[in-house]
C-alpha cells in the first residue's frame, strides 16, 4: 500500500458522527414495533453522513447486493472520494428487533481499514465464532474443544472455568455448544439478538463477559474482529452453511468453509478505526435520550494503530443541527 493511502489522522473522530446520526434516527422509532422502519431511518442518516467523509471509501460489508439494498450496497462507493483509499463495513442498525421491541442491546457501528484489508464473507451469511479480550490473546483456537478454550481463557484471566460468563446468541443453532459450555462448567448469558456488540464486550473492562461463542452473521463477525483488533482482543471466525445450497455457494466463490479465520485473516491492517453510538441503552453503550432541546448520545471511538479509546458523550440541539443541514 501506498504511504500516501495510510490515513494520517483519526477517520474514527468523523466516523462517529456517522454513527450518532444514524443512532439518532432509528431511536425515534424505538418500541413502534417497525423494525423495517427502524433500519431505513438509520441506513438513510448514515448513508447522508458518509458523503461529508474524507475519504475514498468502498462499501465491503454493508446491507447486502445492489440490487436488494438500494444504499448502503457491497460495492458502492462513499466519502467525498478525497483522501485515504479505504474499505468500509457497516450497520446502521445492529439489532433491528431489539429496536422495534423497545429492549436494550441496538447500537450503530461502523468499521473502516485501508483498501483491501476487510474480509468479505460475500454470500455466506453465518459464521461460528469466538471472541475474548485482551489477557487471552493468542489462547484460543476454535478448532479446539469448547472445554479447551474456557480453560485456555481461565488460565490467561487467572480465574477457574466455573466463574466463567460466556455470552451466547439464543438460536437453535447454538444449542451444542451452549450445552459445553455447561459441561465445562461455565456460566451462560444468552442473548436474542445483537452478537456484534457481545463480541466487543469480551474487550471491556468491567463487562462482566468472558467469551463470545456461537454461530451468528458473518458480517457481523468481521466488524467485531475490527473492533477487538482496536481493543487488543482476539477473535476466530469459521464460514457456515446452513444447507447445501450454501455449500455450493461457498464452492463457486472460492470460500474455505473449513478454514479458521483468525482477526488478522478479518482484518489485515493494524490501521484500523471504529465508532458505535447506542440506539437502546444496554451494557457496552447507553441509549439515545431524547431531551426538550434533542437528544443525548454515548459513543465509543477506537483506534487500533494508537490504542486510543474513547467514549463520547454528546448533546444534540435540533435548532442547531437543522440550521447546520440549511447551510446556515
Amino acid at each position: 500500500m501506498r504511504a500516501e493511502q495510510i490515513p494520517d489522522r483519526n477517520i474514527g473522530m468523523e466516523m462517529v458522527r456517522v454513527t450518532e446520526a444514524a443512532a439518532l434516527a432509528a431511536a425515534r422509532w424505538m418500541g413502534r414495533g417497525d423494525k423495517n422502519g427502524a433500519d431505513k431511518a438509520a441506513v438513510d442518516a448514515m448513508r447522508l453522513m458518509l458523503d461529508t467523509v474524507a475519504m475514498d471509501g468502498v462499501i465491503v460489508i454493508g446491507e447486502g447486493e445492489k440490487d436488494e439494498a438500494p444504499m448502503l450496497y457491497n460495492g458502492e462507493r462513499v466519502g467525498n472520494g478525497k483522501g485515504p483509499q479505504m474499505d468500509v463495513a457497516v450497520d446502521p442498525l445492529e439489532g433491528t428487533r431489539l429496536t422495534a421491541m423497545g429492549r436494550p442491546g441496538a447500537v450503530s457501528v461502523i468499521a473502516c481499514a485501508p483498501r483491501g484489508t476487510l474480509y468479505s464473507p460475500k454470500d455466506i451469511f453465518y459464521m461460528e465464532k469466538i471472541a475474548v479480550g485482551p489477557e487471552a490473546k493468542g489462547r484460543i483456537d476454535l478448532s479446539a474443544p469448547v472445554k479447551w478454550n474456557l480453560e485456555q481463557v481461565a488460565k490467561a484471566k487467572g480465574m477457574p472455568v466455573e466463574e466463567l460468563t460466556v455470552i451466547i446468541l439464543d438460536r437453535d443453532r447454538n444449542t451444542e455448544i451452549a450445552d459445553q459450555v455447561r459441561a465445562a462448567g461455565a456460566r451462560i448469558k444468552f442473548i436474542t439478538d445483537g452478537d456484534a456488540p457481545a463480541a466487543i464486550s469480551t474487550g471491556i473492562a468491567g463487562s462482566g463477559v468472558d467469551v463470545m461463542l456461537g454461530i451468528g452473521g458473518s458480517p457481523e463477525g468481521v466488524i467485531a474482529a475490527a473492533a477487538l483488533k482496536c481493543l487488543e482482543g482476539d477473535f476466530q471466525g469459521r464460514l457456515w452453511a446452513r444447507d447445501e445450497e450454501d455449500r455450493k455457494k461457498a464452492a463457486e466463490l472460492g470460500l474455505d468453509l473449513d478454514r479458521v479465520l483468525t482477526i488478522d485473516d478479518l482484518v489485515k491492517s493494524d490501521d484500523v478505526f471504529f465508532a458505535a453510538t447506542g440506539v437502546t441503552g444496554g451494557e457496552l453503550l447507553a441509549g439515545v435520550e431524547f431531551t426538550p432541546r434533542g437528544a443525548v448520545s454515548e459513543s465509543l471511538v477506537m483506534r487500533a494503530r494508537s490504542g486510543t479509546i474513547r467514549r463520547i458523550r454528546a448533546e444534540h440541539h435540533w435548532r442547531k443541527l437543522q440550521g447546520m443541514a440549511n447551510g446556515r
